[in-house]
């Protein structure tokens, strides 16, 4: 397994999260678990900790998942000690906690350890879409490479009505083999522009970790065989962790199914459930454990 992927976890007083530790994370990791039990407290956590973290990646978190506008403070000119300051501050103020990993860092560690960098190895992709800038800037990648043939080989076999995708004027767009022109992407609905985001992003990112909140939503479950081929041999192809959260019996199916079928076994099922304190506690299924519950029905979506 690669250095650079978590493995262990420990989060104490993080959000929902107190005295939680977890370990035997493998390349991919599926989370499951009822609602508001923690599943994207958990990889938001996770991806806080990433090992490569700068002042960038950090300012994605805190402009997603916390609204705070870092990148605004320093565009201002204000420098990086302030930088480190206000980010410092503002994560203690919503969560005031600590989270230890594999990686032996703590928030405030990490912010200490911060530099201005464009490093871009880490990726938190949640319901809302990504931006035409950093999407264009993920399918530079894809044309520097010249892998533009292989994106639209796999969006034909996603989706036939769709014969080439392109960024054109900044927009992403798809050509529709009915009338030959191209459409943008945002019309041609949530399942297509989410499975073209994966394939785009997996193709193009090298020893990096990605994590995808709800990774079923918008995509049809006869298409989710088709989303996790891709994310199985891509991130194996290219050294990249992942870790998804889902609500979906269709999804954690296709999951195994799919990891069945190309015999990877370094994939986990995380369940995250309450005991009777309210503690959050998770249940790690390696490969064989994982198939064979899903095999014999037994509900592995929290308790």
């Amino acid at each position: 397994m690669s250095e650079h992927f978590i493995k262990n976890i420990e989060i104490d007083n993080f959000k929902c999260f107190n005295g939680f530790k977890a370990e035997g994370f493998k390349r991919v990791n599926l989370i499951g678990g009822k609602n508001n039990v923690g599943k994207t407290a958990f990889m938001e956590a996770c991806y806080i900790n990433t090992y490569k973290y700068t002042a960038t990646a950090l300012s994605k978190v805190t402009l997603s998942r916390y609204k705070i506008d870092i990148l605004t403070q320093f565009n201002k000119g204000i420098g990086t000690d302030y930088i480190h300051k206000y980010i410092l501050e503002k994560i203690n103020q919503l969560d005031k906690g600590i989270i230890k990993s594999n990686l032996k860092r703590t928030t405030i560690n990490l912010l200490k350890e911060l530099s201005i960098s464009n490093d871009d190895s880490c990726y938190f992709i949640d319901g809302m879409k990504l931006s035409p800038i950093v999407f264009e800037d993920i399918y530079s990648e894809i044309m520097e490479n010249g892998l533009e043939k292989d994106i639209d080989i796999a969006i034909n076999i996603f989706d036939n009505s769709v014969d080439t995708f392109r960024f054109i004027k900044s927009q992403p767009k798809c050509r529709l083999k009915a009338s030959g022109k191209f459409q943008h992407l945002n019309e041609l609905g949530d399942g297509l522009y989410k499975y073209i985001v994966h394939l785009t992003l997996f193709l193009s990112l090298k020893n990096g970790i990605v994590f995808i909140d709800e990774i079923e939503n918008g995509i049809h479950y006869t298409k989710l065989d088709d989303m996790w081929r891709i994310i199985l041999e891509l991130s194996k192809d290219n050294n990249v962790q992942v870790f998804a959260t889902t609500h979906s019996k269709e999804c954690i199916e296709s999951f195994a199914r799919v990891s069945k079928e190309l015999e990877d076994e370094n994939i986990s099922f995380v369940e995250l459930g309450k005991d009777d304190k309210s503690n959050i506690n998770a249940m790690i299924y390696p490969y064989e454990w994982f198939l064979d519950e899903i095999e014999q029905e037994n509900e592995v979506r929290g308790w």
